[in-house]
């Protein structure tokens, strides 16, 4: 006896349009990039992708003292940004 074979998924609201995908068509007045001055979570600790990133642009750069391990989210991603610009890499 052959196993009855499971329905295809349907889209739930078949009346609603697909929404299109923010990363093939971003939107560039968009508030989904925010200062890192405004951030909720900018206080917090950075986290460890961002330690290890500055710490490769802060040598890539031959500036050492762009990293410092007690540094925040807000001000990692600062300090990111600028190191990114002076390293080509934006």
């Amino acid at each position: 006896m052959a196993k009855a074979q499971p329905k295809k998924a349907q889209r739930q609201h078949k009346d609603l349009p697909e929404a299109e995908n923010p990363k093939a068509n971003p939107d560039p007045t968009s508030n989904r990039i925010k200062d890192p001055e405004d951030w909720v979570t900018g206080d917090e600790p950075m986290t460890g992708a961002q330690a290890s990133y500055l710490k490769t642009l802060s040598e890539q750069a031959h500036d050492p003292d762009a990293y410092a391990p007690d540094l925040d989210k807000a001000e990692a991603s600062k300090r990111i940004d600028q190191l990114r610009q002076e390293t080509g890499r934006s």
